[in-house]
């Protein structure tokens, strides 16, 4: 943690204080919900979207592949101009783009016409996110990365447990189009908060100089850096997993279960609170266990989760069943994705946190994008394909994990 050291004072000058940095990283975990807000809020949606717009189920599953890949893409762009220009007005920008792009989805006239608009509100919301993990690495080192991440997820976490219930009593009310205006309004409250409470914390002689040639250069070195494709690829697979699950969940729970999108809703929050409580464990123990113990034993309940998926729908089992199965792959995942993160920018100097962040964010939301549009594949009758899709992911992020990570007992600090 050099970099940290070495710029101990000077961040102090533009870091808030010890008695400021709560209000900011409630602001940062509302930040960071812009993924699970802009993607669970209208997922008991789906087939209502589907139906008025003639859409198939893969059809409508690629407004979720684009935002992905948007998110993807916007944060390779913010992540090192962040490093050069600093964390607060990427920030800002990134926000502003992403509420206008919020608001013309609601008005989207075709699902072709929402796709584009989903890639643009997933480049402004994934500048925005891939800043989060960069202020956290700039104020933060060694194992108080992990459990800042904890923190982060149990603020960003309220989304994915909040945004499916509020989403369907909603639907009661309005339809999916007016579920983006509300994604649009939340983008403007963001912008409020970041005004008022978020300070730059990347002081201008801590950052990174060159232009386009000495930023590639930088991810060709990530790239190369064994540890950091282990933590970021185990990251990856694991998010990979989680959105296989979110993409295809409405249409298993409500189609071939036959659950309401109240009942949905209710499911769907239960995972996402047992992933958050999974989180803040894996948060508490980092410091007293390695690291690395806690992420491998993420990946295996993961991988038994998973197991538990395909047996459950080979066997014909029920929706609770089914439920449970879910349910332990989320704690895998809960114990597995902050402590990734972690490990993967605890590693990397300050100057260079915008790109690592970026390149984590590439890889994850790049994975989840893959993951999306393959649970469709098997039609809506079937709970098949997630179960295929998640047991694959588990398996290959804990095979490249075993293969790449470092063997020298290297921690985050």
């Amino acid at each position: 943690m050099t970099g940290v050291t070495e710029a101990g004072s000077r961040l102090d000058q533009v870091a808030p204080s010890a008695g400021r940095r709560v209000p900011m990283l409630i602001v940062l975990g509302v930040v960071s919900a812009i993924a699970p807000l802009s993607v669970d809020l209208y997922l008991p949606a789906f087939p209502a979207l589907a139906a008025e717009m003639s859409a198939g189920p893969s059809q409508v599953q690629l407004t979720l592949t684009f935002f992905l890949i948007g998110f993807a893409a916007g944060q390779v762009f913010a992540g090192p101009l962040s490093d050069v220009r600093g964390r607060r007005g990427p920030l800002l920008g990134g926000l502003a783009v992403y509420a206008l792009a919020s608001a013309l989805c609601a008005f989207a006239p075709s699902v072709e016409v929402l796709i584009a608009q989903r890639f643009a509100q997933g480049a402004a919301g994934g500048m925005a996110v891939v800043i989060v993990r960069a202020v956290v690495r700039d104020l933060y080192s060694g194992p108080a990365i992990a459990r800042m991440f904890a923190s982060l997820l149990l603020v960003s976490g309220l989304a994915p447990i909040l945004a499916p219930v509020i989403g369907a009593e909603l639907l009661r009310f309005t339809t999916w189009r007016g579920l983006f205006a509300g994604i649009a309004a939340a983008g403007v409250v963001m912008i409020v908060l970041v005004l008022l409470l978020v300070r730059e914390t990347l002081p201008a002689d801590q950052r990174a100089g060159g232009g386009m040639g000495t930023r590639a250069a930088v991810f060709r070195g990530l790239l190369r850096d064994r540890s950091f494709m282990a933590y970021a690829l185990a990251a990856a697979f694991g998010f990979a997993q989680m959105f296989a699950f979110v993409a295809a969940s409405p249409f298993v729970f409500q189609q071939v279960y036959g659950v309401t999108p109240q009942t949905f809703s209710l499911i769907f929050g239960l995972n996402a609170l047992v992933m958050v409580i999974a989180a803040q464990v894996g948060g508490r123990l980092a410091g007293r266990f390695r690291q690395q113990g806690i992420l491998l034993t993420g990946l295996l309940i993961a991988l038994v989760g998973a197991a538990a998926m395909a047996v459950v729908t080979a066997a014909g089992g029920g929706v609770a069943w089914f439920t449970a199965a879910l349910v332990v792959a989320e704690i895998g995942a809960g114990l597995t994705l902050p402590g990734a993160g972690a490990l993967a920018l605890g590693g990397q100097p300050a100057q260079v946190a915008g790109s690592a962040s970026a390149l984590l964010g590439v890889f994850q939301y790049g994975c989840g994008a893959l993951a999306a549009p393959l649970v469709g594949l098997g039609g809506p009758g079937t709970a098949a394909p997630l179960a295929v899709v998640v047991g694959v992911f588990a398996v290959a992020g804990l095979v490249i994990y075993l293969i790449l990570r470092p063997r020298t007992g290297v921690s985050a600090g």
